[in-house]
């Protein structure tokens, strides 16, 4: 019986007894029988609306998936991105994180994991991370924050994407020769740079740097690495043939160990050139790229828009319009080098 009919039987049964003489309604109010299904009615009904007022709401799920670790400020941005827009996690959307930890080969399953939770939308950070995802799933919306998007294949065009990935492109191969050129201006007698990369992804952003070193004179040796084990190796190659400058390229293996290439690269007395700032925090010494900040906001608002009923397919891919220039000065001094000053006026944060 509902709350309803309960209600109604209740009314019955009063309308009932008030049709009773007065001697009979006095013997009823006197019955503790009465009191007690009265009570116990009572309590259902009230009971029954307390409790579906006290429904919990369908909160929305966001997944998150990185190639690397939690740690660094990409996230806190993402965060902090989502607070402005009025999200708090545990609150009003629960967010699900899953990380590889630079083990790229467990993408299938970590995406597996998220794809079994059913999410509102997925978030990822890389190219990578990004395939694994669409293969795994054609309905949940995608959104990617890093990587080239467009040239990967994921979506159609930057305006309109089709299927179920949206987000950010990185166009780093489009800034290889900037970085190149920045690297050649804090360090003037630059003559050969390692180019450092994981292969499978970045074969066009190496041509570009190749490119872009036969215009400023500067040789470019291209130097693989698959395993921690291999970077030993790497630099030692490196050193051979007299390199005195280095390009870490971003990917998820890279960077995971950023912390450690960037300290080879110290060791050896190598002037690095990385993608992202978080790189430089680590001690790369510069770095060029898109603002990480900017565009881990610009991925909450993404998200904002799936969750109030935005189609990723109808959301354009969007550039970076913010670029950074952080110098590490600790590194600087590490490695000997002096950097001009008409570079670091240039800089957007310079590390002390």
């Amino acid at each position: 019986m509902n709350k309803r009919a309960w209600a109604q039987w209740l009314v019955a049964c009063s309308g009932n007894r008030k049709s009773k003489t007065s001697g009979e309604r006095s013997r009823t109010i006197k019955n503790p029988k009465w009191w007690g299904i009265i009570a116990i009615v009572f309590t259902f009904i009230f009971g029954a609306v307390v409790a579906e007022a006290q429904q919990p709401k369908n909160i929305p799920r966001i997944g998150v998936i990185r190639p690397g670790s939690s740690a660094g400020p990409i996230l806190d941005s993402f965060r902090q991105g989502l607070r402005e827009l009025g999200y708090l996690d545990g609150k009003n959307i629960i967010i699900e994180y899953r990380y590889a930890e630079g083990k790229l080969d467990r993408l299938p399953d970590l995406v597996a994991a998220i794809v079994r939770l059913k999410p509102d939308v997925i978030v990822v950070g890389s190219t990578r991370v990004a395939e694994a995802a669409k293969q795994a799933t054609s309905t949940i919306p995608i959104v990617v924050f890093g990587g080239d998007i467009v040239g990967a294949g994921l979506v159609s065009s930057l305006a309109r994407p089709g299927g179920n990935v949206t987000g950010l492109t990185s166009i780093s191969p489009d800034l290889s020769g900037k970085r190149l050129e920045l690297l050649k201006d804090a360090v003037p007698k630059v003559s050969r740079v390692g180019v450092l990369w994981y292969p499978g992804r970045d074969e066009d952003e190496v041509k570009q740097t190749e490119i872009a070193g036969r215009a400023f004179g500067i040789a470019i040796q291209s130097v693989q690495v698959q395993s921690v084990k291999g970077f030993d190796s790497a630099y030692a190659a490196m050193k051979r043939e007299r390199a005195n400058g280095i390009i870490l390229i971003q990917g998820g293996f890279t960077l995971f160990h950023r912390k450690q290439l960037a300290e080879l690269a110290a060791k050896n007395r190598l002037a690095s050139m990385c993608e992202q700032s978080t790189w430089t925090d680590d001690g790369c010494l510069m770095s060029y790229g898109p603002s990480q900040t900017d565009r881990m906001r610009r991925a909450a608002t993404y998200v904002d828009k799936i969750l109030k009923g935005a189609k990723p397919a109808d959301l354009p891919v969007e550039q970076p319009t913010k670029f950074e220039l952080v110098i590490n000065l600790k590194t600087a001094n590490q490695i000997g080098l002096t950097i001009p000053q008409k570079v670091l006026a240039r800089a957007d944060r310079v590390i002390k």
